[in-house]
Order: C-alpha cells, then sequence, then structure tokens
C-alpha cells in the first residue's frame, strides 16, 4: 500500500519565530501519535531547514527543501547545492514547481538537472507538473503533463517508488481559492501513472506517491484522498497553521481505515 502524504510548502512565510511556535505547536502532538502510512513533510524557506530538523528530532515529520540549484557547485551567488542540502541530512526536495518554471524561466531541462542532482546526493525530488488554466481550457491537459513527465524524466533511471514523487499541481488552483475536483485530480494522477507504467514497469506505477497539490485544506482533503490514484497533498497555505495542519494528518490516518 502506498503511503499518503502530508506535504507543506511554506514558500516564502513564516520568521524564525514562527517556525519556533509552530514546530512547539506540532511535536507534542505528533511524537506519542501512531501515523502508520502516513509520512508528513515540511518545506520552510532555506534558513529554517536546520533548526525545523533539530525541532522536530523526536517526530516522524521529514523536512524538505523547497528548491536547489541545477548546479553541483561555483560562483553562483544565492544558489543552494544538492550537496549542500545532503550534508544538512535532507532526504527531499521539491522542484519543478509552477512559481519556479512561472517566475525564473525553469525549462523542463533545468527541472531534470536538478532532478539529476538531487538524486546523485542521495535526496529525493518531490517533482512537479501541471497545466495553466489557458492551456486546460484548450484541452491540452494530457498533453502538458506528458510533455512535462518526459522532459523532467528524459533518460533518467527510477529504481524504485522511493527515489521519486511526483506532484501535479494545476497552476490555476494554486493559491486561487479553486481547487480540482476529485474526479479532475483523478483523471490526471491516472494520466500519470499510466505513463510510469509504459515508461517504466507495473511495479513502479502501482507503488510511487503521486500528490495533488492545489488549495487542499482539511474542507477538501478527505475527497481528494478518497481517489484511487491520489496519495496525498503538497499543501500551501492550509500547511502554515499547525491545527490545520494536524487536521490533514488525522484526515489521512482515517481515510486509511
Amino acid at each position: 500500500m502506498r503511503k499518503i502524504v502530508i506535504a507543506g510548502n511554506w514558500k516564502m512565510y513564516k520568521d524564525l519565530e514562527d517556525v519556533r511556535a509552530f514546530c512547539k505547536a506540532i511535536a507534542s502532538s505528533l511524537k506519542t501519535k501512531d501515523l502508520g502510512s502516513v509520512l508528513p513533510i515540511l518545506a520552510p524557506a532555506y534558513p529554517f531547514l536546520a533548526l525545523m530538523q533539530r525541532e522536530l528530532a523526536d517526530t516522524l515529520v521529514k523536512v524538505a527543501a523547497q528548491d536547489v540549484s541545477a548546479h553541483a557547485e561555483g560562483a553562483f551567488t544565492g544558489e543552494v547545492s544538492a550537496a549542500m542540502l545532503s550534508s544538512l541530512g535532507l532526504e527531499y526536495s521539491i522542484i519543478g514547481h509552477s512559481e519556479r518554471r512561472a517566475h525564473h524561466n525553469e525549462s523542463n531541462e533545468i527541472v531534470r538537472e536538478k532532478l539529476l542532482l538531487l538524486m546523485d546526493n542521495g535526496i529525493k525530488p518531490i517533482l512537479c507538473v501541471g497545466e495553466t488554466l489557458a492551456q486546460r481550457d484548450a484541452g491540452e491537459t494530457q498533453k502538458v503533463i506528458l510533455d512535462q513527465l518526459e522532459g523532467c524524466l528524459r533518460n533518467v533511471t527510477i529504481y524504485g517508488a522511493e527515489d521519486i514523487m511526483i506532484a501535479y499541481e494545476p497552476v490555476w488552483a494554486i493559491g486561487t481559492g479553486r481547487t480540482a475536483t476529485g474526479e479532475q485530480a483523478q483523471e490526471v494522477h491516472r494520466i500519470i501513472r499510466t505513463w510510469l507504467k509504459n515508461t517504466y514497469n507495473d511495479v513502479l506505477a502501482d507503488e510511487l506517491p503521486i500528490l495533488y497539490g492545489g488549495s487542499v485544506k482539511p474542507e477538501n482533503i478527505a475527497g481528494l484522498l478518497a481517489m484511487p490514484d491520489l496519495d496525498g497533498g503538497l499543501i500551501g497555505g492550509a500547511s502554515l497553521k499547525a491545527d490545520q495542519y494536524l487536521e490533514m494528518i488525522d484526515i489521512a490516518l482515517k481515510s486509511r481505515k
């Protein structure tokens, strides 16, 4: 059975005091909770990675990076390498988020370079794919998703489901309050899983977690998790609030009972 992943992407929110307060609020609750097949992940801004690892060391929460440089090392001011993240003991990093693609002109090839560097350094990429509203309205959703998968994973060897996660994040549902219906999300998740089967193998396709991202919150996560090919959420705003994050973990736990 695939794990349910409750991954919070904090983007450029929270300062030091906020991070400490959040960690304190969830640590006591999660320290004694049996999470079963639920995997909680939190991705704060770079300055707080090591702090959160320390604050959440007694819990099962994994701390992830929000991005990584496409360069291994060098004179790249402001960049953070995969080797640096690995030296912190991080296990996960988001790449290919639509905001990086839109605001930093990241192509599939750049995302692929990041993915390879993460894998070379023992870090599992959380690879984001998704279409814009214009692309969806033009009936191009499947083409866009397949182009992104093929571009980002071209000639990339994936040995098993532990090597990578994929997150489907329709751009039109990120930060807009609009959410894809369970059926809309399931349709694209099935496209992704079928592509994995045809490109890799049945076992990988069946076991690899595919997350949904796009205005996920406690009010709608149960319906999304009811879909057969949806294995959790890459969650923005709702993950910034400790009570909502814990509530979504509880909902995920109940969804597999």
